[in-house]
C-alpha cells in the first residue's frame, strides 16, 4: 500500500484612503474644495503599497504550497511513473488528458482525441470535452507549448505550478475583498493570514492538485472581491462596465472548470435575489449580476457541446423566475402595512421558488436529462426522507467528503480564533440585515424612491450593501458546507474574510470608541489598526512552532506496489488491452500505460453508473460465469483486484463488497435477517478466486500479483 516514508538522503489612515469609500466606515473623502497634493501622494503611496504587499502574499502562498507539496513526496526526485501515481482517484483521470494533449502531434489531433475518445470508456466513444470539465488542461496544454516549456520545465511541474500560482491569485483575492470591507489593507494581511494558517481547513490543494475545485475556487472568489467592489453606492459608470467585464470572465472561468460550479452559483444567486427583493442591493445591479451568470453557463454549455446538465441546472431555472418576482414587485407600488408587505415578499420567494422547479422539470422533461438523479437520490437518503440500497446513492454516502461537517472543524478554527470572530461579525451584520429590512418596511411613502428603480430606499446598510451580500451568501454556503464536507472549502475562506472584518473594521471601531468621549478621526485609525496587528502577532505566535515543524518534516512518496502494477501492464500487454478494477486505480492505469478501461471515477453520468455496478460484481456474490459473461460483453481483457476492497474493514455497511450485496438484494458477512434481503447462492467472488477455486481459475487465470494487487485475464 502506498505510504510516505521518511527521506533516505542521497500608520496613520492607511485604511479608509485605499478603499474609496464614500461612507463612514474609514473610507470617507474629505468634503473640501481641493485635496493638498501631500494627501493625495500619501493616499496613493498607501494604495500602491498595499497592492504591493498582496502581490509578495500571493507569490509566498504560491510558494509555500510547492514546498509543502514537494517536501511531503520529494516530487523533484521520484520517478515520473511515481509523480503520476500521486495524482489519486479522478485527479489521475483529468491530468491524463493533460498529458495526452502534451504529447500529441498537434494541438488540433489532440483536440479530436478528446472528443473521439474509446480510451476513457472502452465500450463506447464518448465527447471528454463534453462529459468532463478539462478545457483547463487543454488551455495548459496549449500555453506548454506556446512557450515552448518542453526546453525548461517538465509537463508535469508546468501543471502544478500553474495551479499553485491560481492559489497565489485566490489568496490575493481573499486580502482584496477583507480590504474593501474594511477600508484598511492591513484587515487584508489578517484574513491571508487566518486563510494561509488554517489550511487543513481551508485548502486541500497541496494534496489533489487536478481536482476540478483547485483550478475553479480561485476564480470565484476573485469573482466575489469583483462582486464586492461593484456592489458599493456611488461606483462611475465607466467602473461599473469595467467590473461587468471582470465578473463575467471570472464567472466563466469558474464554471468551465468544476462541474459542481452550478450549485454554488445558485446560493450566489439566492443572496441576491432576496436582497434584492428587500431593496437593501439595486434591483438593477442583480439583474445585471444575473445576466452575467446567465451568459456564462450558456458559453460553457457551447463548449461543453450543449451539456444537457448544465441546461438542467437549477440556477438557469432559478434565474427567470425571480426575474418574474423582481418585475411583479416593481410593477407595482408596494401596499401598506409593514405585515402586508412582509406578506408580499414571502409570497413572491415562495412563487420564485416554485416557478424554478416549475421550469426545471419542464427542461429536463424535454431534453430528457437522468444523469443527476443520481444526487437526489443521495440526498434523499443522506437527510432520512428515504432508505434506499441503491449502488450509486449509498457509494456517496459512505464517501468521507459528502458526510456532515465534523465538529472538530470548529475546534481548530476557534483555536486560531477564526470561528469567534466569524460568528460575531456574521450574527452582527445579519442583525443590521434585518433592522434594515424593517427600516424599508416601515417607510411608508415610497414615491420618491419609485422615480429612481435603480436607487434603493435609505437605511442602516445603504452605505455598504456589499457587507449584507456577503454576510447572506456565507450563511447560505455554511448550509451547504455543513451538510457535506466537502464544502466547506467553500465557507471557510468567507469565515477568513468576515472574521478579519470583525477586527479591522472603521465604522465598528468609531463606534466603540464614540462611547468612550473618543471621536478623533486618527485616534479611531490608530486603535484598529493596533487591534489587527495584535490579532496578527498573536496568530503567528500561536501557529508558528507548527508551520515551522510542518516546513521541517521531510518524507518521501513511496508506492512500490503500483509502480510494478504499472510497469507490469506496459510491458507485458498490448497497448489496445483493456482493464477492468476499482474507478481510483483505473485512473491511474490510464495515466500511467494509456490502457482502454471498463469506468473510472467520473461518476456524472448514469449509462457509466450501471456499467461501473456490473463490473463490481467481482467484489459481489454472483456466479463466475455471471461475472465473466458481463466482463467479456463490455470487452474487459483482465481484471485488477485488490485485496484492500475485498478484506476491508472499513466503517459497518460501507464497504465496497457490502454496498454490491446489498444492491443485489443478499446478505452480507454478519448481517442479521433483513427485509428484502436473501442469502446468496455463492461465495465472494473476490475471496473465492483468491482461494484458487477451479470454478472461478478456468475462466480468469493469475497472470501477476503482489502484496496489494492481483491481476486476472479473461478467457
Amino acid at each position: 500500500m502506498p505510504e510516505l516514508r521518511q527521506r533516505k538522503y542521497r500608520k496613520n489612515k492607511n485604511g479608509r484612503g485605499i478603499s474609496y469609500r464614500k461612507c463612514g466606515d474609514g473610507g470617507q473623502e474629505e468634503k473640501g474644495t481641493r485635496v493638498e497634493s501631500t494627501g493625495v501622494l500619501w493616499i496613493t503611496v498607501l494604495f500602491m503599497l498595499g497592492i504591493a504587499v498582496s502581490l509578495y502574499i500571493g507569490y509566498r502562498q504560491a510558494e509555500y504550497l510547492d514546498t509543502l507539496h514537494e517536501n511531503r513526496l520529494w516530487f523533484s526526485n521520484i520517478k515520473e511513473v511515481e509523480r503520476e501515481i500521486s495524482f489519486r482517484t479522478e485527479s489521475g483521470l483529468y491530468y491524463s488528458y493533460y498529458k495526452q494533449m502534451v504529447e500529441a502531434p498537434s494541438t488540433s489531433q489532440g483536440l479530436y482525441e478528446l472528443t473521439h475518445d474509446n480510451i476513457t470508456e472502452n465500450w463506447r466513444t464518448i465527447n471528454v470535452l463534453e462529459r468532463m470539465n478539462v478545457y483547463q488542461e487543454v488551455i495548459l496544454s496549449i500555453f506548454y507549448k506556446a512557450l515552448n516549456a518542453k526546453t525548461w520545465i517538465k509537463p508535469i511541474f508546468f501543471y502544478i505550478n500553474s495551479v499553485f500560482a491560481l492559489h497565489g491569485m485566490y489568496v490575493v483575492a481573499l486580502y482584496s475583498t477583507a480590504w474593501m470591507l474594511s477600508g484598511s489593507w492591513v484587515s487584508g494581511i489578517l484574513a491571508a493570514a487566518f486563510f494561509i494558517f488554517n489550511k487543513a481547513d481551508t485548502s486541500r490543494v497541496e494534496f489533489t492538485i487536478p481536482l476540478r475545485e483547485s483550478f475553479a475556487i480561485p476564480f470565484l472568489f476573485t469573482q466575489i472581491a469583483f462582486i464586492t467592489y461593484y456592489l458599493r453606492p456611488r461606483t462611475s459608470t465607466l467602473k461599473q462596465r469595467i467590473t461587468h467585464g471582470c465578473i463575467g470572465i471570472c464567472t466563466f472561468l469558474f464554471v468551465l472548470t468544476w462541474q459542481f460550479a452550478q450549485f454554488l452559483l445558485l446560493l450566489q444567486a439566492v443572496a441576491l435575489f432576496v436582497l434584492a427583493l428587500v431593496d437593501i442591493i439595486p434591483s438593477q445591479k442583480v439583474k445585471c449580476l444575473f445576466g452575467i451568470h446567465v451568459v456564462s453557463l450558456l458559453l460553457v454549455c457551447l463548449l461543453q457541446f450543449c451539456h444537457p446538465m448544465i441546461l438542467g441546472s437549477l440556477v438557469l431555472s432559478f434565474i427567470p423566475a425571480s426575474l418574474m418576482a423582481l418585475y411583479i414587485k416593481e410593477s407595482k407600488p408596494p401596499p401598506s402595512g409593514i405585515i402586508v408587505r412582509i406578506f408580499k415578499l414571502v409570497w413572491l420567494v415562495i412563487s420564485a421558488l416554485c416557478l424554478t422547479l416549475a421550469i426545471n422539470k419542464i427542461i429536463k422533461t424535454i431534453i430528457n436529462i437522468e444523469a443527476d438523479e443520481h444526487i437526489f437520490k443521495f440526498l434523499s437518503a443522506k437527510f432520512g426522507v428515504s432508505h434506499t440500497r441503491d449502488f450509486d446513492a449509498n457509494l456517496y454516502l459512505c464517501v468521507g467528503a459528502f458526510d456532515f461537517l465534523p465538529m472538530d472543524t470548529f475546534t481548530r478554527l476557534t483555536t486560531t480564533f477564526v470561528f469567534p470572530l466569524y460568528a460575531a461579525a456574521q450574527v452582527l451584520i445579519l442583525l443590521f440585515v434585518a433592522i434594515a429590512v424593517l427600516q424599508i418596511l416601515c417607510k411608508v411613502d415610497s414615491k420618491e424612491n419609485e422615480k429612481d428603480k435603480g436607487s434603493v430606499p435609505e437605511h442602516i446598510l445603504s452605505e455598504r450593501p456589499e457587507l449584507a451580500f456577503h454576510a447572506v451568501q456565507t450563511f447560505l454556503f455554511g448550509c451547504m458546507a455543513v451538510t457535506t464536507m466537502r464544502f466547506k472549502y467553500i465557507w471557510t475562506p468567507e469565515m477568513c474574510v468576515l472574521a478579519a472584518v470583525a477586527v479591522g473594521d472603521y465604522t465598528m471601531w468609531k463606534y466603540i470608541l464614540s462611547r468612550l468621549k473618543i471621536t478623533n478621526k486618527v485616534s479611531v485609525e490608530i486603535v484598529r489598526h493596533a487591534a489587527i496587528l495584535i490579532v496578527l502577532i498573536w496568530l503567528i505566535i500561536r501557529v508558528y512552532p507548527d508551520v515551522v515543524a510542518e516546513l521541517d518534516v521531510l518524507r518521501e512518496f513511496y508506492d512500490p506496489d503500483t509502480v510494478a502494477l504499472m510497469s507490469w501492464i506496459k510491458h507485458n500487454t498490448k497497448s489496445a488491452a483493456v482493464f477492468s478494477g476499482s474507478m481510483q486505480l483505473l485512473a491511474g492505469v490510464k495515466l500511467c500505460t494509456g490502457r482502454r478501461l471498463t469506468n473510472h471515477p467520473h461518476f456524472e453520468d448514469k449509462l457509466l453508473r450501471q456499467k461501473t455496478f456490473e463490473v463490481y460484481q467481482y467484489y459481489g456474490r454472483r456466479d463466475p460465469q455471471e461475472v465473466h459473461g458481463i466482463l467479456k460483453s463490455i470487452g474487459a481483457d483482465y481484471i485488477i483486484l485488490e485485496d484492500s476492497i475485498c478484506y476491508s474493514r472499513g466503517p459497518p455497511r460501507c464497504t465496497l463488497p457490502h454496498l454490491v450485496d446489498m444492491a443485489n438484494g443478499h446478505m452480507t458477512d454478519g448481517d442479521t435477517q433483513e427485509a428484502g434481503l436473501v442469502k446468496a447462492k455463492h461465495g465472494r467472488f473476490c475471496d473465492r478466486i483468491n482461494q484458487k477455486d477451479p470454478l472461478y481459475t478456468k475462466l480468469f487465470p493469475l497472470v501477476f500479483k503482489n502484496k496489494t494487487f492481483r491481476v486476472y485475464k479473461l478467457l
